[in-house]
């Protein structure tokens, strides 16, 4: 694959995971504001394309841990990190979804209201018939803890890089479409997320697939 793919080769890549007929798990892993929900999304979409759908995004927000849990944890002011996720049950689910392609039953996995800002149960509905699954998250390389028992599921995982200003404008404009005030949406950027931010940069190295540009 050359060194810039184009979304042609992306397409490629992620349909020949499943070449030897059993389910596959692609993750797209990036620091916050790289761009990984657009790229899944879009994955998603061409490969579906009009017939019937086998490829299902499954995406690491849905496994957030709820205020109420943060807030008894002290944790509130760290959200993002990855100690306020629930990387075992993320872990867990993954290894069902690739142990599960017998069965006929749907798998429903948890998804993240941004408005709400919390996980919310049974959101995201994975069909028997999904060959791909697509999960996106900052911390699917994460070498500690649970998170080794996420990468251990992954067939692949793609890293998301944008340029540095960039990622910061959208990451702001983004906190400041679901309700921060522009200096409380710096201030939290440029604070937790940026600290979030350089853990999974650190982790890039370790990915199968760099796609730049967002």
């Amino acid at each position: 694959m050359p060194l810039t793919p184009t979304f042609d080769d992306l397409l490629l890549r992620a349909r020949d995971l499943t070449r030897s007929g059993r389910r596959a798990i692609l993750g797209i892993a990036g620091s916050p504001g790289a761009g990984k929900t657009t790229l899944a999304e879009r994955l998603v979409r061409e490969l579906n394309g009009a017939g019937r759908p086998w490829v299902a995004q499954v995406p690491m927000d849905g496994f957030h841990l709820a205020d109420v849990e943060l807030d008894r944890l002290g944790l509130r002011r760290r959200k993002g990190a990855p100690e306020t996720f629930d990387a075992a049950g993320y872990a867990a689910l993954l290894r069902r979804l690739r142990d599960e392609t017998e069965s006929e039953d749907i798998v429903y996995a948890p998804g993240f209201e941004r408005v709400l800002e919390q996980p919310i149960a049974g959101a995201v509905p994975v069909p028997p018939t999904a060959r791909l699954i697509v999960t996106e998250g900052n911390y699917l390389l994460l070498d500690m803890g649970a998170w080794k028992r996420v990468r251990e599921q992954l067939d692949e995982v793609w890293y998301c890089e944008l340029d540095e200003e960039e990622r910061i404008r959208r990451l702001v404009a983004r906190h400041e479409e679901f309700g921060k005030g522009h200096q409380e949406a710096v201030d939290w950027v440029l604070g937790s997320d940026q600290r979030n931010a350089e853990l999974v940069a650190a982790t890039r190295e370790r990915a199968d697939l760099v796609v730049p540009g967002g």
